[in-house]
């Protein structure tokens, strides 16, 4: 595993990078054991336990063909950064204008450099379609934000992403949670679910509800691979009522964060984030 702590090129809301270093005690894998995240979303976590095998899955398929387009060169650090920096200028001068045209030309094509762009420079990070899967994030309100040193920054995550791919064999697959699980029938299976947060904000590309929640549990236990999910605990508003009725024969790690989900204050909340496995976990 590796000591430092890798940021993905592509941003997520919610993120697990604060989390990576609770997760990492806790996993234990064989050299030839098969690391499987069925919502992988940026793929922070798999990227910073580093297994020689993976299967990474997600029903976005503007992520999983930015990593399979960088599994295959197709996308390097070199062409990530000349793209932002010819990109980057034009936006100086243009600011939304050229945001807007750029989501445009993404709607219609799907280039992954494109949908890079956009994560980097719309409102807050997001990542966000509506019903005709058409990206609308709008703009970021900040017309320099491809200065040197953000695009060295991203580029920079772009090549340690890259590096840590090879001479491992990682597979990143655009298809629902059911079928992923399918592969994990193997008693050396690895299963790291970080699924929307069921009773929060579920707009990330799709909808989450109970059902589908209870259906992420029958399919894990289904696998008999040892798992361990990432939901919402509690904040000082509410707690969430499905640790006990879904996932109340589980062992359970809590940690605080923060979410800083909007421009004002009120909208920045500590929440209490929970780790759930099929499998005891050492003393932190």
């Amino acid at each position: 595993m590796c000591d430092k702590i890798f940021v993905p090129p592509i941003k997520i809301q919610g993120i697990k990078t604060e989390v990576v270093p609770l997760i990492k005690p806790t996993v234990s894998l064989d050299d030839d054991a098969i690391w499987i995240e069925p919502f992988m979303g940026s793929a922070v976590v798999g990227l910073n336990i580093a297994p020689n095998k993976a299967i990474f899955s997600d029903i976005n398929p503007h992520i999983v063909k930015f990593y399979n387009q960088l599994n295959a060169k197709k996308i390097t650090p070199i062409i990530v950064r000349e793209f932002l920096e010819e990109e980057g200028a034009i936006l100086t001068k243009k600011g939304g204008e050229h945001y807007y045209a750029v989501r445009e030309r993404f709607n219609k094509e799907h280039n992954p450099l494109d949908f890079l762009f956009l994560n980097r420079s719309c409102f807050n990070g997001m990542i966000r379609f509506n019903k005709k899967d058409q990206f609308n994030v709008p703009f970021g309100h900040k017309p320099e934000r491809f200065a040197k040193a953000y695009v060295t920054k991203i580029v920079n995550q772009v090549a340690n992403f890259a590096n840590m791919m090879r001479d491992r064999d990682w597979t990143f697959l655009c298809q629902p949670f059911e079928r992923t699980l399918e592969l994990a029938a193997n008693e050396n299976t690895f299963v790291y679910c970080d699924p929307p947060y069921i009773g929060r904000h579920v707009d990330y590309y799709d909808s989450w509800d109970e059902e589908q929640e209870v259906r992420l549990k029958e399919c894990l236990l289904a696998s008999g691979a040892r798992f361990m999910l990432s939901t919402w605990d509690y904040n000082k508003y509410r707690s969430n009522p499905y640790i006990e009725s879904i996932w109340g024969d589980c062992n359970k790690i809590t940690h605080e964060h923060f979410y800083f989900v909007g421009a004002r204050e009120s909208n920045r909340n500590s929440m209490i984030e929970a780790l759930l496995t099929n499998y005891d976990v050492p003393a932190l």
